[in-house]
């Protein structure tokens, strides 16, 4: 498992790995772009549901690692991105060899570039391969990375607005369902119904009316979203 890894402006994925992990050993040894690597990245909804997996990706392609000139680059977005203690608190800090060795002279650390050549999704909206170009243009979520805490909340506070979003559903609908919500992002909600008089259970995307730039963006949503339902 790698500690900490984002995504360059040109698409690469960068990866820090402990300089003991076999993908660090391989890619030490390999020449060039030889290596052929797959990262497998797994969705996990943070409510307890049944099926919580949302959804897995595949990204491959050739995994190297970052030399020269680039670790300093690289170095500073990871830290920008995805702090991890103090290592990653100055980015320069991964630039400097002493920093890097531990005893024997071998790195305790390793940051590897993945050249993606080809994605797969497989998620609640379907699986499908994606361009890599389009992973080199997307924007992250705003909503991202409060996504973990802000469903918890909704799910533990707020569980009788969530059950009133049943009244949207029209004739799928039922009396006595179960409602938590799934998934949130900068687009809208999407909440898990189960129970009901047909038993079972199936997922339900309630859109903003536009997409959210910032959190104060997506409380105006959910509160015209809960106002709704409520009427």
């Amino acid at each position: 498992m790698p500690v900490a890894r984002t995504v360059t402006p040109d698409g690469d994925v960068i990866l820090l790995v402990s300089g003991e992990s076999a993908a660090a050993r391989a890619a030490a040894h390999a020449q060039d772009d030889d290596l052929t690597a797959v990262i497998e990245i797994t969705d996990v909804a943070p409510v307890s549901v049944p099926h919580r997996i949302r959804g897995r990706a595949w990204l491959a392609g050739w995994l190297t690692p970052v030399r020269g000139d680039d670790r300093a680059v690289c170095a500073a977005l990871l830290a920008e991105r995805h702090p991890v203690g103090e290592l990653l608190g100055l980015g320069e800090s991964l630039d400097t060899p002493a920093d890097l060795l531990q005893g024997g002279g071998r790195p305790a650390w390793m940051m590897l570039r993945l050249e993606v050549g080809e994605i797969t999704v497989d998620d609640l909206w379907g699986a499908e391969q994606v361009d890599p170009e389009d992973l080199a243009s997307a924007e992250p979520d705003p909503v991202s990375p409060h996504e973990a805490e802000l469903l918890q909340h909704l799910h533990s506070s707020h569980g009788d607005r969530i059950a009133e979003l049943c009244g949207l559903l029209g004739e799928r609908g039922a009396r006595g369902m179960t409602a938590v919500p799934l998934a949130l992002d900068r687009v809208g909600l999407r909440v898990r119904f189960t129970g009901g008089a047909a038993g079972g259970s199936f997922d339900a995307r309630f859109d903003f009316p536009d997409p959210v730039t910032d959190i104060c963006g997506l409380r105006r949503a959910m509160r015209a979203l809960f106002s709704a339902a409520a009427h």
